[in-house]
């Protein structure tokens, strides 16, 4: 069952919170998170992108880079810009984006959850970034960036959860892009323990988004348990900072496509292809699914409609993703792209960028786009559940949990 407990976070000073939270450190470029940090000496995204400081003949990934980072984030908690609490406590984060609110319960997960399958996964993750966070983890001593986690949605949290926000807010401020956090503090002991027991009685928990930053803090917990002859299975690295969500609060955005060639086909000749395992109708106007099976392609200019044929329909959760459909009927056998997730001729735009988005990339560097209809946080359930894993870029969260917000200290 699944252990889910309070701690003790550091949290910035209440001035300076809306200063600190950043976006996570892998929504940016180098370019673009050297850019972000321009005039913004406390924000989070210094310490989470620590090449920032230096010029671009410095690797991202050289130790000193890693060193930076665990000298701004000493340098705020001594200079008293993060305190940390006194007693162990959750805490509830609250985004609210366009009118739509979402609150989390902040957390610590086990690791032991993590690799018994309690907390349960749906995409793989790579070394490489793997071997970044893990540095950075360990070097920081500390969980900078929280994971994403889901669970079904139960009556017992939800109350407590609308007595608490009754109050007024620890932290209530609006980031630039317009979207709305607030904070509040979980310290009444009957709640703490309430809490704690209905997650205990879950079998399943959900990695929703951060996949990589959960990965990374597991292994370093293994790590610092491997080496530690005293180990108790209390210490903080046995945990990793999360922010738990309902799964009837979240809402998944689409996550669209651009491919950069027609692999040697006519536009005739590859509408010709499609129509073997799509009816293809061309639209006046930009086409946005609002149904599964549906997809819309830009091409030269022209908008058009695709319906899956039924015989290519599965019932499987995975071969029946609109993701799936695409990538094995379309993408592979036709336009040649295999491996989505090496190939240098695809690239993934998240819906938050809107269907202009992809006109501007199929007119520029790329040719061809595909606007999809969103997966399910039901289907995602259906994956993991089945132990199963999405093919890559299936599911775009918004809104992004910021970092910096909460500080796991190891």
């Amino acid at each position: 069952m699944a252990i889910i407990k309070p701690f003790k976070a550091y949290r910035p000073r209440r001035e300076i919170v809306s200063e600190v939270a950043a976006l996570p450190y892998d929504v940016y470029n180098r370019e673009e998170a050297k850019k972000e940090v321009e005039g913004k000496p406390l924000s989070f995204l210094r310490i989470d992108r620590a090449e920032t400081a230096f010029d671009d003949s410095v690797d991202t990934y050289a130790p000193c880079v890693y060193e930076k980072a665990k000298e701004l984030l000493d340098d705020m908690i001594g200079r008293g810009d993060y305190v940390e609490d006194k007693v162990p406590m959750y805490y509830l984060y609250e985004l609210v984006m366009d009118g739509r609110s979402q609150t989390g319960i902040v957390a610590c997960a086990s690791i032991e959850d993590y690799e018994s399958g309690v907390i349960m996964k749906h995409e793989n993750t790579r070394e490489d970034k793997e071997i970044d966070r893990i540095t950075h983890v360990d070097t920081c001593d500390a969980q900078t960036g929280p994971i994403f986690l889901a669970y079904r949605a139960q009556a017992a949290i939800d109350a407590i959860v609308t007595k608490i926000k009754a109050r007024p807010a620890e932290n209530d401020f609006v980031s630039e892009d317009g979207i709305t956090h607030r904070v509040w503090l979980v310290t009444d002991a009957a709640d703490i323990a309430a809490i704690e027991h209905v997650f205990s009685e879950m079998s399943q928990i959900y990695i929703a988004d951060g996949h990589h930053r959960a990965a990374s803090a597991v292994k370093v917990g293994i790590k610092r348990r491997n080496a530690n002859p005293n180990h108790t299975g209390e210490e903080e690295y046995n945990y990793f900072l999360s922010v738990l969500f309902p799964h009837d609060q979240l809402k998944i955005l689409p996550y669209n496509r651009v491919v950069h060639d027609l692999n040697g086909y006519t536009a005739d000749a590859f509408i010709d292809a499609v129509k073997a395992d799509f009816e293809v109708e061309a639209v006046t106007e930009a086409y946005q699914p609002e149904e599964k099976a549906a997809f819309g392609m830009y091409l030269d200019g022209i908008w058009y409609k695709l319906r899956a044929k039924s015989h290519i329909l599965s019932e499987d959760p995975v071969d029946g993703l609109d993701v799936s459909i695409l990538q094995d009927h379309l993408l592979a056998p036709i336009l040649g792209i295999e491996n989505p997730r090496t190939d240098k001729r695809i690239d993934f735009i998240g819906g938050i960028r809107g269907l202009a988005e992809l006109e501007r990339r199929a007119n520029s560097d790329m040719k061809l786009a595909f606007s999809m209809y969103p997966t399910s946080i039901e289907e995602l359930f259906a994956v993991a559940d089945a132990k199963r894993l999405m093919p890559p870029k299936s599911t775009w969260f918004e809104p992004k949990l910021r970092s910096g917000i909460f500080i796991h200290k190891l």
